[in-house]
């Protein structure tokens, strides 16, 4: 990979970030990482890194920040909405501030982390705003890269947390499958694909797994017999109406989105080192 001399990251205090503004620091690129808040990211590579105070929810605090610049990496968006910011404030207006901003000073590259399966599914509140700034992207003019992952090892935690119970409900025959991926590895691969350009990327964990797998290495990783409900599948559409209707996005949008994904494969090419299996059990430890 050749090194680019300066590479602006946004969302580095958050899960994807982390490991991205890490990788970055492994290549020796030089990186200046946007930050709301500072002490939330400490800076033990000042070689390499520098530390800004900005918001990218607000563009006045972004001025001339890409100056100098050559390859914006955004790793922001939302998965649960707070502090009364909503989708389109944040997945596609911040992302559209830093757009423009990078447009202005002559940005060569713009690297945006979507989701597996944005595009088909546009109808959800989660996509609506972010696949609403890929179109922007991709009509910028600028070199893009549009990184697709499947599910994040963090959101799986959510079957850890269902197994401490004793049982993990499902929908359906929780034969549907997909292959989440561990920040890390998505991190490696986006850095070490920071040539390429006007891409779209779908990436997934070297496992591909069903949701009664995964069930069953939670219950496993917590010393759980295997108690796996199966609900007919009537009941999620139920849900999904029910919370459109009765509900905020706030409220919905993530489980719109989990409840959606999780009724069919998702199954994206395969990468990385990492495995759920060891995630779960180191996760279990920290319980």
């Amino acid at each position: 990979m050749s090194r680019y001399k300066n590479i602006l990251l946004a969302g580095a205090t958050g899960y994807l970030g982390y490991y991205v503004l890490n990788a970055l620091i492994e290549n020796q690129n030089q990186v200046l990482a946007i930050v709301r808040n500072p002490n939330k990211l400490k800076n033990n590579n000042e070689n390499f890194l520098e530390v800004k105070q900005a918001e990218v929810t607000k563009s006045d605090t972004l001025r001339d920040i890409c100056k100098g610049i050559d390859t914006v990496i955004s790793t922001v968006g939302i998965t649960r909405q707070k502090d009364g910011l909503t989708y389109l404030d944040v997945d596609y207006k911040a992302n559209m501030n830093l757009l423009e901003e990078a447009k202005k000073a002559g940005v060569k590259h713009f690297v945006y982390v979507s989701a597996i399966n944005g595009n088909k599914y546009r109808n959800l509140k989660i996509f609506e705003a972010k696949e609403k700034f890929v179109d922007a992207l991709k009509s910028s003019g600028l070199n893009y890269t549009i990184i697709r992952p499947n599910g994040f090892f963090s959101d799986m935690k959510d079957f850890l947390q269902m197994a401490k119970s004793g049982r993990v409900y499902l929908f359906g025959s929780g034969n549907q499958k997909f292959n989440p991926i561990h920040g890390k590895d998505l991190a490696t691969f986006i850095v070490d694909n920071l040539e390429e350009t006007n891409k779209e990327f779908t990436i997934g964990g070297p496992d591909v797994l069903s949701l009664n797998d995964i069930s069953k290495l939670a219950l496993n990783a917590l010393n759980k017999p295997i108690k796996i409900i199966h609900l007919p599948d009537w009941m999620r559409k139920l849900t999904i109406w029910s919370l459109r209707t009765f509900t905020s996005v706030k409220t919905y949008g993530p489980i719109e989105f989990f409840l959606t994904l999780m009724a069919e494969d998702n199954i994206a090419p395969t990468y990385g080192e990492h495995h759920l299996k060891d995630f779960y059990v180191q996760e279990v430890k920290t319980i």
